[in-house]
């Protein structure tokens, strides 16, 4: 049986690999900056902020964390979020920013986008 994490990692992996080269840069800067949105607006705002946005590639991504996740898709995502109790909010939220973990992981090592040296974390730059 596998973990959370590594169910995760595996379905990621495969989605950010298929990704087109035209769709890298966006997808690669969203998902660095929506852990950082979630856990400073909450989960329900800054998921609907990135929907409303203009970017397929962003719209894209929260297309695959709403497949990883188990939603479907990003509109019964951002749907459960909006309508979800307490306790299943806050699942979601741990969920969500398990899974933008390996976004951002795999965004970095795999879609081989030049950031300019803006690169945040360990050996950044």
């Amino acid at each position: 049986m596998l973990t959370r994490n590594q169910r995760y990692a595996a379905q990621i992996f495969e989605q950010v690999s298929q990704l087109p080269k035209a769709q890298h840069e966006k997808y690669d800067s969203m998902a660095h900056k929506l852990p950082v949105l979630v856990r400073t607006a909450g989960l329900a705002q800054a998921l609907a902020f990135v929907e409303s946005g203009n970017s397929d590639e962003q719209k894209k991504l929260l297309d695959h964390l709403a497949e990883v996740v188990g939603m479907g898709n990003r509109q019964t995502l951002v749907k459960c979020i909006r309508t979800a109790e307490l306790a299943e909010y806050m699942r979601l939220t741990r969920n969500v920013l398990a899974a933008l973990d390996w976004y951002k992981r795999f965004a970095q090592s795999v879609l081989d986008v030049d950031t300019g040296g803006k690169t945040e974390g360990v050996g950044g730059g």
